[in-house]
């Protein structure tokens, strides 16, 4: 079995049941985390429909979520599911805005473990790295 996100007649990814439903539950969970709709409808008949201008809305502020970080948890957690996110993005020929004028995130500090393992990524190191894994990520997301 598989599943369909559609945006209008195009599709912009058909898993299987397995990691079609992960990806939702994880979409729920950035939802609640970033206060946004995702524009992502519900799947009924293994079809769900992703709304352009409410996904574009959401995909940005993933983005810019990504890139304010410095914890580098939150980063580990987050940054797959946002360069899925902007796969999906990618095909619906949504503008992604890659340039981020906010200051750092300070909700979250990391203390860091050990002061000789600290690397921290810029918000520009970190765009360049989503930028490589959704285009990595892309090569298996079946459409």
């Amino acid at each position: 079995m598989s599943q369909y996100f559609d945006m209008g007649e195009e599709t912009l990814w058909n898993p299987s049941n397995g990691p079609s439903r992960l990806f939702l539950r994880q979409v729920a969970l950035f939802e609640e985390e970033l206060g946004l709709p995702s524009g992502m409808g519900p799947m009924e008949n293994d079809e769900c429909q992703i709304d352009p201008s409410t996904f574009e809305t959401f995909v940005n502020a993933l983005v810019e979520r990504h890139r304010r970080t410095h914890h580098p948890i939150v980063s580990a957690l987050s940054e797959n599911f946002t360069a899925m996110a902007l796969v999906l993005a990618q095909r619906a020929g949504i503008q992604v805005n890659w340039t981020s004028s906010a200051p750092p995130d300070t909700a979250d500090i990391q203390v860091p473990a050990r002061t000789d393992a600290s690397v921290q990524l810029d918000g520009e190191a970190r765009a360049a790295r989503l930028r490589e894994k959704a285009h990595d990520l892309s090569r298996f997301m079946a459409r």
